[in-house]
């Protein structure tokens, strides 16, 4: 998995760099439970592209990451942030340590989420927050990108007229494990966490989605990228 990410880690750049109204609806929807973030991990940093806007954009600072990917850690680096390279289930988070954990677009690629969410747990203060933001498996985003990751390419008939202009890069689409919503609660439930809250974006069709910058709804019914925040009371 994270060949594919060390072999194209310009390209996730360039991708959102292209898509620039997804790209601040997302950061949008991320800084929307990030107020008064204090002490924060964010874990699959990747490039720390939305690190670097968070604070350019929000004045939220977020400089500690995990991310497994050689090339991406290395571009995370140059943005300033101190990056563990390993994987999240094999990282230390340390302990009593944070009071925000931030997984952004990073769920759906990790193999054991509810460990990675029980170590999260552990290196909360008490009333600190996890904010786990991705696309649902149910949402419209994650049925194309299933039926892309099967077909192996965005160019087949199927698929013709119905994703967005530059999709996203199949080599990170295959190699995703999309979730629903409701199995990453339950995860988050199971690891100790309470007072869950949601917020969405990307409420238009793919093809459509890059036309305007969204600003976050409350909910998680009709957004292809939603966000779950939840607290340590410990």
């Amino acid at each position: 998995m994270t060949n594919s990410f060390d072999q194209y880690a310009a390209e996730y750049d360039a991708w959102f760099l292209k898509n620039k109204n997804v790209l601040y609806s997302e950061l949008k929807l991320v800084a929307h439970f990030l107020k008064n973030a204090g002490e924060s991990l964010s874990i699959g940093c990747g490039s720390g592209l939305f690190e670097m806007l968070l604070q350019k954009e929000y004045n939220i600072t977020i400089k500690n990451g995990i991310e497994p990917s050689k090339g991406m850690a290395e571009i995370a680096g140059k943005r300033g942030m101190i990056v563990q390279l390993k994987t999240a289930e094999e990282a230390d988070f340390g302990n009593n340590k944070y009071d925000t954990i931030l997984f952004n677009g990073t769920a759906s690629y990790l193999r054991d989420l509810q460990k990675a969410f029980e170590k999260t747990y552990v290196a909360l203060h008490n009333r600190g927050r996890v904010v786990v933001i991705d696309i649902p498996k149910e949402s419209s985003y994650a049925l194309l990108y299933n039926l892309a990751g099967v077909l192996g390419t965005w160019a087949h008939p199927l698929l013709e007229g119905a994703h967005p202009p530059d999709p996203y890069p199949i080599e990170f689409v295959s190699i995703a494990n999309w979730r629903t919503t409701a199995e990453k609660v339950e995860m988050l439930k199971n690891a100790g966490f309470t007072d869950i809250d949601y917020a969405q974006t990307l409420t238009r069709h793919p093809v459509y989605s890059d036309n305007a910058v969204e600003e976050p709804k409350e909910g998680y019914d009709c957004g292809d990228y939603v966000a779950v925040c939840a607290y340590k009371n410990k």
